[in-house]
């Protein structure tokens, strides 16, 4: 089936052709450009200037993604958009998304959930596999760690459960931050009823972004910050396992 043709267009910084971290099989992952959090590890802190990147049209898009086709439909991988923040361009992701399912590619989003759901709404409608970045559950520690407030994010996964949206939570795992026992136990009871969660990545905080804040004079807070140790990431481990939730180290 033939592409077609769209003038819709948005911001990107860049795309990876054949990623293996940000969904299930071999994925085209395309980073769009704008965020409204101000995460103290985000590893692209480049993507987070609205202005930035490239203006590129969908159609540009898709012409690139079916290059890979055949290693997506081997692998069972798919389309996966990220950032930045996705949803900050809901009618290029969904456009892009749509014309993927169209053709019978798998599409992932991966978002921080900081959106009004009114807004999501039109792109999930087109959307597989939502990756969402549940940051802390504590809102005072969500808000050092992302400089907003949790209460949207919250509401996000509660709507994605309510339509019963496959989804894989992520968790960033932060010594001395996020790690908190009462924090991880909060975020675990959270999402202990809901239905539509595959997977829960606990990811182990690494600096390798630090370069980047460096090269664009920004101050990386966590310089000092250890990564997890084996028994930091076990702890974990052990918190969300007994809520049943499906644990992936």
């Amino acid at each position: 089936m033939p592409i077609t043709q769209s003038s819709i267009s948005g911001r990107i910084h860049s795309f990876e052709s054949c990623g293996t971290v940000d969904g299930p099989g071999i994925r085209f992952v395309v980073f769009t450009q704008g965020c409204p959090l101000r995460c103290l590890y985000c590893h692209n802190p480049d993507c987070q200037d609205s202005s930035g990147g490239r203006e590129v049209t969908v159609s540009e898009i898709l012409e690139e993604v079916v290059k890979y086709r055949s290693y997506m439909e081997f692998s069972q991988g798919g389309v996966t958009v990220t950032g930045g923040e996705p949803l900050m361009q809901p009618e290029f992701v969904r456009e892009i998304f749509r014309q993927c399912q169209t053709l019978g590619i798998h599409t992932a989003l991966d978002t921080s959930g900081y959106i009004p759901v009114e807004v999501a709404k039109p792109v999930l409608d087109n959307t597989d596999l939502v990756l969402l970045d549940i940051k802390s559950y504590q809102p005072e520690t969500y808000r050092a760690v992302t400089c907003v407030s949790v209460e949207p994010t919250l509401k996000f996964a509660q709507y994605l459960d309510k339509i019963n949206k496959p989804t894989w939570i992520r968790f960033v795992l932060v010594p001395e931050l996020t790690n908190q026992a009462k924090n991880m136990e909060g975020l675990a009871q959270f999402l202990s009823t809901f239905r539509n969660v595959e997977r829960l990545e606990i990811l182990p905080f690494h600096k390798m972004g630090e370069y980047k804040w460096e090269a664009l004079g920004y101050d990386y807070q966590l310089k000092d910050t250890p990564e997890p140790t084996a028994e930091q990431i076990n702890q974990a481990i052990d918190i969300f396992s007994q809520y049943q939730l499906p644990v992936v180290a």
